[in-house]
């Protein structure tokens, strides 16, 4: 082979970009698994590229993924799938590289699961310039060339994109890491004891609690009252035989950081079959959010077998 074609295909300067790329991929998409899809096809444009005409690779790499992640929003699948409500971020445990980069609170929020659903509101294009202009510092000419638009494009599409995050965003800043804890360890006493007044007092006024059913469900549920939402939880949180047989045993109940947010992970025997994160805003709970479908919690299982042992908050449940 000569030196030529040991340029054209020696995949370093690819492996090189490979997290920048899924994260960028995971912030468009909300889940790891296509963003893991679309990198792998990035990387085969990559592959029968004539590279020698590429003058800035990191450049041309993040306009081919940006590409990618564009035509898979706008596939019939995925404005069938996200249309009928049944659509959730995927949920990865804090230090999954996919989460990078995290340097400023802007990037971090852009992360987060309610800025992912809240995402959902955008067309692909504004979730495009946001994504490329919040997380990754983009300047609007390079997002215009990245997107085929003009610079005044790209600013009206992130001026109204932050429009509609802002309006529909509750809450801002970050949290105390500590108060987060204690918070949430309230919540799940109060939760696993059937305290029905304390969960109440926890919640904000305007509190909402969405879960996936497990993925038996076609659409997501949905409570919109702190009683509500008190009354789920005590039912959720209360073991019981039939709940263990369906976890496939007794769970440890971990409290952990997912996408940057306090949460709760149930555990047996190593596997996630469990997360509900919470959204926390002036000192109390403004979002939980359930996720049980095996296919969302698959990388989070994955990050938490790697995971140092720590103790769990309840050690049988």
């Amino acid at each position: 082979m000569d030196s030529t074609a040991d340029h054209r295909f020696d995949p370093s300067r690819f492996e090189a970009s490979r997290n920048r790329l899924a994260s960028l991929a995971y912030r468009m998409l909300g889940s790891a698994a296509d963003s893991e899809d679309t990198v792998q096809d990035a990387f085969l444009h990559w592959h029968t590229a004539d590279r020698q005409r590429i003058k800035v690779p990191e450049a041309w790499l993040t306009k081919v993924v940006t590409n990618l992640c564009l035509d898979r929003l706008r596939s019939a699948q995925a404005r069938r799938e996200r249309a009928v409500g049944a659509w959730l971020p995927e949920p990865l445990l804090d230090g999954d590289p996919m989460l990078g980069p995290a340097d400023t609170f802007e990037q971090r929020e852009s992360v987060s699961l309610a800025v992912l659903t809240l995402m959902e509101r955008l067309s692909p294009l504004e979730r495009a310039v946001y994504v490329l202009r919040e997380a990754f510092s983009h300047s609007h000419a390079e997002i215009a060339e990245i997107l085929d638009i003009t610079d005044s494009a790209s600013q009206q599409h992130l001026h109204r994109a932050r429009q509609r995050i802002t309006a529909a965003r509750r809450g801002a800043g970050e949290v105390d890491p500590a108060s987060a804890r204690r918070i949430v360890e309230e919540f799940l006493a109060a939760a696993t004891s059937g305290r029905t007044e304390r969960l109440v007092a926890l919640l904000t006024d305007d509190a909402t609690a969405i879960s996936d059913g497990a993925g038996l469900t076609e659409k997501l549920l949905r409570y919109d009252t702190p009683q509500r939402i008190a009354a789920i939880a005590r039912a959720g949180f209360k073991s019981t035989p039939a709940k263990q047989r369906l976890a496939g045993g007794i769970s440890a109940v971990h409290y952990a950081l997912v996408n940057g947010a306090p949460a709760i992970l149930f555990v047996p025997d190593g596997k996630v079959v469990g997360a509900v994160t919470f959204d926390i805003t002036g000192g109390k709970i403004a979002t939980v959010r359930g996720i049980a479908a095996p296919a969302r919690l698959f990388r989070l299982t994955e990050a938490w077998r790697q995971h140092g042992p720590d103790t769990p908050v309840i050690p049988q449940w």
